[in-house]
């Protein structure tokens, strides 16, 4: 299997090759998702703003001739596209995030493990919801598969590439902190 040339893959999208555009689909929606979730829109409102960034790129498809910067692309895309919409609401605060757990743990094992789980993943989630906004963001979109790079964690946050590592660690930090008071934490 040839690794992944975002390059090769916008000129083959370009030229009509489906395949070619199902890799794009595939290697950054998990970014797109990542980041418009980071602006807490209801479900019906993110899910606009997805295909709102897709059909961008469809549109610019001819335009980019260099693919390197195709997620950063995408996730600053996919942010404005959500800042269009919040505008045009004419909200001045995102709602309050629904919290979708796509790719639920699998439940396989015994039922009281399944259960356990699930409380747990509850009590992360409600804890990265209570970090402030930032740290809430680059650790939510830290968690989209595949992992985008720094580069598009930048674009999508608008933060600066050398500010990501730290950032991260200290909101790493008070999340543990989160989890410790609460009682998330199981030893």
């Amino acid at each position: 299997m040839t690794a992944f040339d975002p390059t090769i893959a916008l000129i083959e999208a370009a030229d009509g090759d489906q395949r070619a555009w199902d890799l794009i689909v595939s290697r950054y929606s998990g970014l797109i998702w990542a980041t418009v979730r980071g602006f807490r829109l209801g479900e019906a409102d993110a899910a606009d703003v997805f295909q709102a960034t897709w059909f961008r790129l469809v549109e610019k498809l001819n335009q980019i001739r260099n693919g390197d910067g195709l997620g950063a692309w995408l996730a600053t895309t996919a942010r404005n596209e959500a800042i269009d919409l919040l505008r045009r609401r004419g909200r001045e605060s995102p709602a309050e995030f629904e919290d979708q757990l796509a790719g639920a743990r699998s439940t396989a094992g015994l039922p009281e493990e399944s259960v356990l789980r699930a409380e747990e993943d509850r009590l992360l989630w409600e804890a990265v919801h209570r970090l402030p906004g930032r740290c809430s963001r680059l650790l939510r979109a830290m968690g989209a598969d595949p992992a985008p790079t720094y580069a598009e964690l930048a674009a999508a946050l608008d933060m600066p590439i050398g500010s990501i590592g730290p950032t991260r660690a200290r909101c790493l930090e008070n999340l543990r902190g989160l989890l410790t008071t609460s009682g998330g934490e199981r030893s």
